[in-house]
């Protein structure tokens, strides 16, 4: 069965692209939704109305805190969960593991974590880590070690090469567990994702692509006796014809200054990240022969870093897209769109439905006798 999340935009929301990620700053242009609690909460109750199961929350320097924002929007909705992008060399293991555990009982069990290493080194500096990628990535793989034995419900002492804790344990323990999604290309982001990835995320990537990955990131995690799980990490405009929704992609492409691309063309070449690269390949910096496989349009990936790639077409189309994907081994994907209240609909209503109709996806919560309206604002959950 197929699971699907959506995205808050934290560092604002229009009906152009805002850009923003792996070191270049929230395009300026377009920002015209400001990532208030109130319209995030809009979003949110949007995603949980039409079926996505949860929601993720950026990091960095160009957006709001994930975990304050998700905490406050968490009081108007029921049942979305958030999966909260957070980087480690921020907070301390204990402290993380702690945070996560007051989240779960204060929302009702719906934190989902999503752990980024950090690939540019000079935006980790700005915060204080001075370590170097690979290093970075080392000291992620010890923190998820001692957050899991903590939540576990163990004492840890640990004194590795980047992190040392003792005595360290937590006086209540979530419940449940959140579970880790992790992404990364690099040789040694794939060590740590096998070790420690509930679920591999990956950009979206042409099928035959994200298929290597898949096969990659299984090979290494079966060498520890484990089994994740795989999602990806896409953009989509669907319409009710594959006309209208090319349509409104060459509107967001026109919208893109040149000087606006060639400046975040610019900083995206100094990232440091293998994604990012990846991502660059797709479209190389140009306007022409952005439809990288059908329906895949590397657009976004001119004027924001991340994910660059959407799914472009009739819904018909788009779900086609999805299954080519799943059967790869996909079973989640994380969504997004511009404006995102407005895709949200699109996407839950004019997809959703056709995949429901295949048995490859139901509502998360319609399914379980929960109420088809969500209030404006409700208590948290208990």
């Amino acid at each position: 069965m197929l699971t699907f999340h959506w995205f808050l935009p934290t560092n604002g929301d229009s009906r152009h692209v805002v850009g923003g990620g792996h070191g270049t700053p929230a395009t300026a242009s377009g920002r015209d939704r400001p990532p208030t609690v109130a319209y995030l909460s809009q979003i949110a109750r949007a995603a949980e109305d039409v079926g996505f199961v949860g929601a993720l929350t950026p990091t960095g320097a160009w957006c709001e805190d994930a975990w304050l924002t998700t905490a406050m929007v968490s009081r108007h909705t029921e049942r979305l969960k958030f999966l909260v992008a957070f980087r480690p060399g921020f907070v301390s293991p204990t402290l993380a593991a702690q945070m996560a555990s007051t989240f779960q009982r204060h929302s009702g069990g719906r934190l989902l974590l999503n752990v980024v290493t950090g690939g540019e080194s000079h935006e980790q500096r700005a915060y204080g880590d001075f370590l170097d990628k690979d290093d970075r990535y080392r000291r992620t793989g010890e923190f998820l070690q001692i957050v899991r034995e903590l939540w576990d419900g163990g004492t840890v002492d640990l004194k590795g090469e980047h992190l040392r804790v003792e005595d360290a344990r937590l006086a209540r323990v979530p419940d449940p567990v959140p579970e880790v999604y992790f992404g990364g290309s690099s040789a040694v982001a794939g060590e740590i994702a096998a070790r420690h990835a509930d679920v591999y995320l990956t950009w979206g990537e042409p099928p035959a692509q994200v298929a290597e990955k898949i096969a990659w990131i299984r090979g290494l995690a079966a060498a520890h006796g484990r089994t994740p799980r795989f999602g990806i990490r896409l953009h989509v405009i669907t319409r009710d014809t594959a006309e209208q929704a090319w349509a409104e992609a060459d509107r967001l492409l026109a919208g893109f200054d040149p000087a606006t691309v060639a400046s975040v063309q610019a900083g995206l070449a100094r990232s440091e990240s293998e994604g990012q690269r990846r991502m660059l390949a797709l479209h190389g910096g140009g306007r022409d022969g952005l439809e990288i496989h059908p329906n895949l349009w590397a657009g976004i990936g001119l004027v924001r870093g991340g994910a660059g790639t959407a799914l472009v077409g009739s819904h018909e189309e788009v779900a086609e897209r999805i299954k080519e994907y799943h059967r790869l081994g996909i079973d989640e994907f994380v969504l997004s769109g511009y404006p995102h209240l407005e895709e949200a609909y699109w996407f839950g209503e004019g997809v959703l439905p056709l995949l429901a109709a295949e048995g490859l996806w139901r509502h998360p919560f319609r399914d379980t006798g929960a109420a088809t309206e969500t209030p404006a604002q409700v208590p948290f959950a208990t």
